[in-house]
C-alpha cells in the first residue's frame, strides 16, 4: 500500500487559510485548493478545516494530507468540531459507540479513529463516554491519552450542560419539573429507580421541559445534572411517560422505528484552552416531524 505524503508548513505571521494556501502551493490553483479544503485534506494544528477564512496565527501548523475520507466513509457519523486534542461528533441511532463481541468494525470508535488516522497514521482516538446504540446525538472523543484520562476524571466539572430531546409516550401533565431519585443495574443489566438510597445505587437528577404534545405524546427537552446509565429512559418510566420505541423500560409504541432519544447539545470547559465549547444539533425531523399541527 503506498503511504501517504503529507505536506507541512509553519505559519509565520497572521493571515487567513485560503491566502496561506495560495501563497504556500504555487502549482495549485484556487480550485484545487478549494477542493482539498472540501475533502479534508488541509490540516490546522491537527484539525481538518474547511473554512477559507479560517484565521491563522504564527507558530501554527498547516498539513496538507494526499488521504481523502468520503461522506460514504463517515456514513453515520458527522464532525461537529475538531482540534489537536479532541473531537466532536453527531452520531446516528444504530451505530455503537464502541465494540462488542457481536459488533467489532462499524462503531463510532472505528469510524472516527479511521477519519483521524487516513490523515496521519500515528494519530489516536480514546473514548471519553458513550451513547447507546439506539440514542443519536453528540458525541467526544480524545486524542491523547492524557486528554482522555482529564475529561473522565473531571467530567462532572468540565461539563455544564447536557442536554437531550425525547419523544415520550402519552401527554406529560406538567410543563417542566425535576425528577430526583436513585438509580441501580440488577443482575438483568436492567436499570431501576428508587425514590430512597439503597446499596449500590447513585443519586440522579433530570430537570426536563414539555416542547410541544399531540394526541398521544410528548416532546421533552431534558437536562441531565449527572450522568448515570440509561437516567433519561429509567426517569421518563418513572413518570409513566416511556420514551418511544424503548420496549426495555415500558414502551409499548415505536412511531418512529427507533429509540426516541437524542443527545442534542454538550456544553463544556476545554481542558487546555480553558474555553467554553458548544456543541450543538437540531431536534431530529422524525421527531419534529411528529408534532406538526
Amino acid at each position: 500500500m503506498k503511504e501517504k505524503r503529507n505536506l507541512t508548513f509553519k505559519v509565520k505571521e497572521q493571515n487567513e487559510l485560503m491566502k496561506f494556501l495560495i501563497e504556500n502551493l504555487p502549482n495549485k490553483n484556487r480550485n484545487n485548493i478549494k477542493s482539498l479544503l472540501k475533502n479534508k485534506q488541509v490540516l490546522v494544528d491537527g484539525a481538518a478545516i474547511s473554512q477559507f477564512n479560517h484565521p491563522l496565527n504564527p507558530g501554527q501548523e498547516v498539513m496538507i494530507t494526499e488521504s481523502r475520507f468520503s461522506d460514504k466513509d463517515m456514513k453515520g457519523i458527522k464532525v461537529v468540531y475538531e482540534d489537536e486534542y479532541l473531537i466532536a461528533v453527531e452520531k446516528a441511532s444504530g451505530i455503537l459507540s464502541i465494540a462488542t463481541d457481536k459488533e467489532r468494525e462499524k462503531t463510532a470508535y472505528n469510524i472516527v479513529k479511521n477519519y483521524v488516522k487516513s490523515r496521519n497514521p500515528l494519530e489516536k482516538l480514546f473514548i471519553v463516554h458513550r451513547l447507546d446504540r439506539e440514542t443519536s446525538g453528540v458525541m467526544i472523543f480524545a486524542k491523547t491519552e492524557e486528554m482522555q484520562q482529564i475529561l473522565q476524571t473531571n467530567w462532572q466539572k468540565m461539563v455544564l450542560e447536557r442536554t437531550y430531546v425525547a419523544v415520550v409516550e402519552g401527554k406529560v401533565e406538567k410543563n417542566n419539573d425535576t425528577i430526583v431519585s436513585y438509580l441501580k443495574e440488577n443482575s438483568a443489566f436492567v436499570t431501576f429507580s428508587s425514590d430512597k438510597e439503597i446499596e449500590g445505587s447513585k443519586k440522579a437528577i433530570t430537570h426536563y421541559t414539555v416542547l410541544k404534545r399531540s394526541k398521544g405524546f410528548s416532546l421533552v427537552e431534558a437536562n441531565i445534572e449527572t450522568g448515570r446509565k440509561n437516567q433519561i429512559r429509567v426517569h421518563m418510566q418513572s413518570l409513566g411517560h416511556s420514551v418511544v420505541g424503548d420496549k426495555k423500560y415500558g414502551a409499548t409504541t415505536n412511531p418512529l422505528g427507533r429509540l426516541g432519544l437524542h443527545a442534542k447539545s454538550i456544553i463544556f470547559k476545554h481542558p487546555k484552552t480553558g474555553k467554553v465549547l458548544s456543541f450543538q444539533t437540531g431536534i431530529p425531523a422524525k421527531f419534529s416531524g411528529m408534532f406538526k399541527k
